[in-house]
């Protein structure tokens, strides 16, 4: 491999007008077709074999076209309706209001028109539910609600059908018409707000993260490199880089329905592996100019040494991101996919852009060098630099400094033990946004657990025609019972055969509560003693039991997830250090870093600590398994930068401890730098609106920081220094059949050996 690369970096330095000419022609071609074939995006969060996919299709053999309501795609819109404080939906008129809404309603173009919208009031009146709360299950079993328990016949929602078939098609005009069409009846007195799919703005990335992110990672490769020039290098690599793999992502759906969030993803990904890839590589560079003469020999090493690591370490993080495809979801497998090309992309510009452009920039790259900055240059061997100091310092109290980190990690991962998972929804959406206000308006007339009503479907078929009433009873009676239940509606039967019938169960709690998955799976382990008593089958759906089931799904699925990417980036990491223990403490300090942001995002998200957050709730449910693949790769990255070059010094002839210090001294400055950039591109999506964003952004750069900082720059090196000489060791058979990929270069130490004439290779002979 580095042999490979090294002639590859030399013939692209010398030949820099015609790589680089190559790269742009390939840069305008994706960006061109990405332009002209781009397709909306979707997002259908959808997985296969769930649950409460029993329960549809129970829903969908006696209830024809009711379940699509519970397509993640699907395009669903709800108006609660609030009268003034003091006054009643009920009264003269806030009722001419209402009706005034409904017959607006019934004008727009977007509304189905096949399925009429009943008056709240005259159906609550039909039912008797005016007035208090004569009988909870009969008055919900109305279409519409006029139901408060605070406030009687205050609050009224209802279910408007749209024609537009999916989200991905519902335009900024459509949202706006939807939402102003109550316009009139807020004008009345009436607080209107919507909710559902309707009302959902479709997230786009804002930009402003990408842009912050770019401004942090040029001061600090300014401050690495000590030249002005050199840092503009790595963003122009990130730039080309993110937008072609942007490119492909967005050419792909022209015959893919790929998920919004993908290229959310990518661009974390993309501009954070672009730049840390090409400042790996510009170090080395600057190492070599310093100990040769040839700037085109100092490009072809510095390709061939950093190079190797960088397809290495870009390895580790596709394998952890496609590895998101076992989990089945289809969502996470195409962001996996988008973060993986765009992993793929940073790479490839690392090791075929990047040596030409520093061919076209030469010596001149690093110059005028800042004063001061560039006073302690690391890769100077004679410079005394705070990596030095820092390697010496551990290296003197390894014991004590393993003990300290472990000790930190430790304390930061305590709160994980309260961890509480749930996928984003009403709840989680800014306060300032109607759907949140609609959210807020629901719980105070008719309880949290409105919110997420419990669909619950039964199929009566084999269950004698004379018993099929007594079976549902019985199984509205034992959910009812249940603690967390709030109330049970009367059935809604199929047709006069009874095959079918359909509850909703109203719970006390809100969708993302775990009460309510707790109750979720207690009413589905009632089913064996029902079924053995009456022969009756039944499922439970609505969007809180999928939420449920999501949940489960995606928890069960880190233990084999993590065990599969573990083990393939372990056999990676072998081949790569020629040792055993040095992988095996790699992962070992994954698992400590990993409990650490887990535990810090639970403190700050969940939790609600420090004032960070000021709207705490559960975390989204597919960061787990998403920050183990996205760390995880990022993690092995930093290894293999900082723990080849210590391996190169420790084939050189160093001792283990020396190897050590050395390998510190050259690399921690460029580990700290790269680490800073991922931190200050992660952490700069705190600023988006979108509540996963902000989480993810922090879990990922709170993975960062303590895995760079207290695992690899701390807990790794100390490990190093006590294990001594066993750190390399590796078993003669095992030795024999793992491949040589020479990520040290000792075969490109031996070739440029062989090159030098004979003259300079043997010593004069004396006298």
């Amino acid at each position: 491999m580095s042999v490979l690369l090294y002639r590859w970096g030399k013939f692209a330095f010398r030949h820099k007008w015609i790589v680089l000419p190559v790269w742009l022609v390939l840069f305008l071609i994706l960006g061109g077709l990405g332009a002209q074939l781009k397709e909306p995006m979707s997002d259908d969060f959808s997985m296969p074999n769930l649950p409460s996919e029993r329960a549809t299709e129970i829903l969908d053999k006696h209830f024809p076209g009711m379940s699509q309501a519970f397509n993640f795609d699907a395009v669903t819109g709800t108006y609660v309706i609030g009268a003034a404080q003091g006054q009643k939906l009920t009264d003269p008129a806030n009722h001419q209001a209402v009706e005034t809404l409904i017959a607006n309603l019934n004008q727009l173009d977007i509304v189905d028109h096949s399925k009429p919208i009943t008056d709240p009031v005259v159906a609550a009146e039909q039912l008797g539910c005016l007035n208090g709360r004569p009988d909870l299950s009969k008055c919900s079993g109305a279409p519409l609600n006029v139901l408060s328990k605070t406030d009687p016949d205050s609050v009224a929602f209802m279910s408007v059908p749209f024609t537009i078939k999916e989200f991905s098609d519902v335009t900024a005009d459509d949202r706006a018409a939807a939402y102003n069409v109550a316009d009139a009846a807020r004008n009345a007195g009436l607080t209107v707000e919507m909710s559902g799919s309707i009302a959902m703005q479709q997230q786009a990335p804002s930009g402003k993260s990408e842009m912050i992110g770019m401004a942090v990672a040029l001061i600090v490769m300014i401050i690495a490199f000590g030249a002005i020039v050199a840092a503009f290098v790595p963003i122009i690599t990130a730039i080309v880089g993110l937008s072609a793999a942007t490119s492909l992502i967005f050419l792909s759906t022209s015959f893919l329905s790929i998920p919004s969030f993908t290229t959310f993803l990518a661009s974390m990904i993309g501009i954070a592996l672009s730049i840390d890839y090409a400042l790996f590589v510009v170090s080395r560079y600057k190492h070599e100019l310093a100990v040769q003469d040839s700037p085109e020999e100092a490009a072809g090493t510095a390709l061939g040494t950093a190079g190797s690591a960088v397809v290495f370490a870009g390895l580790t993080v596709i394998i952890a991101l496609i590895g998101l495809a076992i989990v089945g979801v289809r969502f996470l497998t195409f962001m996996g996919l988008g973060g993986a090309i765009a992993a793929a992309f940073a790479v490839l510009t690392a090791i075929t852009l990047m040596p030409a452009i520093l061919g076209a920039f030469g010596r001149f790259l690093f110059k005028p060098k800042l004063p001061l900055i560039a006073e302690h240059d690391p890769e100077d061997d004679n410079s005394i630099t705070n990596g030095m100091r820092m390697g010496r310092l551990i290296a003197k109290a390894p014991a004590l400094t393993l003990l300290l980190a472990i000790i930190v990690l430790g304390l930061l991962a305590a709160p994980a033990t309260g961890l509480s998972l749930g996928l984003p929804s009403d709840d989680s959406m800014p306060k300032d946004t109607t759907i949140r206000k609609a959210y807020e308006l629901r719980t105070e007339g008719f309880g949290e657990g409105s919110n997420g009503v419990l669909k619950v479907v039964a199929d009566l078929g084999n269950v004698p025609q004379d018993r099929r009433e007594a079976a549902v009873t019985a199984l509205r009676d034992r959910l009812s019972s249940y603690s967390g239940m709030d109330y049970v509606t009367e059935p809604q039967w199929s047709g006069p055969d009874k095959a079918g019938a359909l509850l909703d169960g109203v719970p006390k709690s809100g969708p993302n509560n775990q009460d309510t998955k707790d109750l979720v799976n207690d009413a589905r382990d009632a089913e064996t003693q029902l079924k053995s008593e009456y022969g009756m089958e039944y499922g439970i759906t609505g969007t809180t039991a999928i939420y449920a089931d999501v949940d489960h799904v995606l928890l069960s699925k880190i233990v084999p997830y993590l065990a599969i990417v573990a083990g393939a980036a372990f056999l990676l990491l072998i081949s790569v250090f020629r040792s055993v223990l040095v992988p095996l403490t790699a992962a070992l300090g994954f698992l400590l870093s990993m409990a650490a942001t887990f535990g810090a995002t639970v403190l700050i998200f969940q939790e609600g600590k420090f004032g960070l957050i000021a709207d705490p709730h559960p975390i989204v449910s597919f960061l787990p398994i998403m920050m183990i693949g996205l760390v995880f790769g990022l993690a092995m990255d930093y290894q293999v930068f900082l723990v080849t070059r210590m391996r190169e010094e420790y084939v050189h002839g160093k001792s283990p401890t020396e190897a050590m210090v050395g390998g510190y001294h050259h690399g921690a400055r460029v580990v700290t730098s790269a680490a800073i950039i991922m931190i200050s591109v992660f952490g700069s999506f705190l600023l988006e609106s979108d509540a996963t964003a902000k989480s993810m952004g922090f879990a990922l750069a709170a993975g960062v920081l303590f895995d760079a900082f207290l695992v690899r720059m701390l807990l790794i090196p100390s490990l190093l220094v006590l294990m001594g000489k066993w750190a390399w060791w590796m078993p003669k058979w095992l030795d024999k059949i793992v491949p040589d990929i020479d990520v040290e270069g000792a075969k490109l130490h031996a070739l440029r050996e062989q090159a030098q004439p004979e003259a300079v290779r043997q010593p004069a002979a004396p006298g």
